[in-house]
């Protein structure tokens, strides 16, 4: 079952004896979780038949006598196992998956870890309650996750905002939901989350970000890039060097891939780089200032630096001043 089908079953109240909940992205573990414990059972029928355990303090006796109560004056009692990938010979519970107690909801919170699906374990789970995967997002699948979480509250986003976003936020769900919800609670419904929206709540500039600094490298703008640098010198915990150097690698790389595309055409382009189509003219004017032996040479500098951070041939010089530096070489 997929996350959704999962959520739409619980909020139908289509209820299974066993969840095993499992993977390296505990977002959607988190919510899956909250959502059974907070919606199955009400709040009088919570005190006798809703108990929560950790894997770290937990053993699989415990558990066994925990599932195996009847509930009092409910339908259900609900046992979650946090931190489950804590617990100790957890595959000495296939027994009671084989045959699990119905009025009994087991909820297994199996964090940054994935079982193998192979073993007899894994299909008992499968087989006679959810076994899902929490997978982790690839870097270019947060804009589209973000525009689509707001889609689900109402909001919409400009498609720069969202990659904006992605690129300062990570990939780490439960971070990107926190700030999104602070944009949520200060802005009408339905509007649409604009660069603004994003600075006046989340902190990042839209004037002084990463991608201005691409931009202003792409151009050739000595002026900008210079403005932006001695900005991000001023918080280096959101403007760190090694996000510098991983935007820029990932900028020339598709520079060099935009000087090999035989068909120039916007969609072409955007279809080869794996770009949205608005950021195609920037990689037109970018390949116009550079040509291919001169991305080349920049791969050089931009691994001198990563070297350079590292504390390698590089004795004392600041973050901030490694900044600069890479800065100014590429440029001149």
């Amino acid at each position: 079952m997929t996350f959704e089908q999962i959520l739409a079953n619980l909020t139908n109240k289509i209820y299974h004896p066993v969840y095993f909940l499992c993977g390296e992205e505990p977002y959607y573990i988190d919510v899956i979780s909250d959502f059974i414990e907070q919606n199955v059972l009400s709040e009088a029928e919570k005190e006798f038949n809703q108990h929560i355990l950790y894997g770290r303090d937990a053993n699989v006796e415990m558990i066994i006598s925990y599932v195996k109560r009847f509930p009092m004056m409910a339908n259900y009692q609900v046992v979650i196992i946090k931190e489950a990938q804590d617990l100790d010979k957890i595959e000495n519970l296939a027994s009671y998956f084989e045959k699990p107690l119905k009025s009994t909801i087991l909820v297994f919170c199996y964090k940054y870890k994935k079982i193998d699906k192979r073993k007899t374990f894994s299909k008992v789970i499968d087989k006679t309650g959810v076994l899902f995967e929490s997978k982790k997002l690839y870097d270019s699948q947060i804009p589209t996750w973000i525009t689509d979480y707001l889609k689900n509250k109402k909001f919409s986003i400009l498609p720069k905002a969202a990659v904006l976003m992605a690129e300062y936020l990570g990939n780490d769900l439960s971070k990107i939901v926190n700030e999104l919800n602070k944009i949520i609670i200060n802005v009408p419904a339905n509007s649409q989350i604009s660069l603004e929206h994003i600075e006046e709540n989340i902190g990042i500039s839209k004037d002084f970000n990463i991608f201005e600094l691409q931009n202003a490298v792409g151009k050739k703008d000595i002026l900008k890039a210079t403005r932006i640098i001695k900005y991000f010198s001023q918080n280096t915990k959101l403007h760190s060097l090694v996000l510098t150097l991983n935007i820029l690698h990932t900028f020339f790389s598709k520079l060099l891939i935009y000087h090999q595309v035989q068909d120039k055409s916007p969609k072409s382009i955007s279809t080869a780089l794996s770009i949205q189509p608005f950021f195609v003219n920037d990689y037109k004017i970018g390949a116009n200032n550079y040509s291919p032996s001169k991305i080349i040479e920049i791969f050089s500098i931009l691994r001198e630096y990563d070297l350079k951070f590292k504390g390698i041939e590089n004795p004392s010089t600041t973050e901030n001043e490694l900044n600069k530096e890479l800065i100014y070489k590429i440029l001149h």
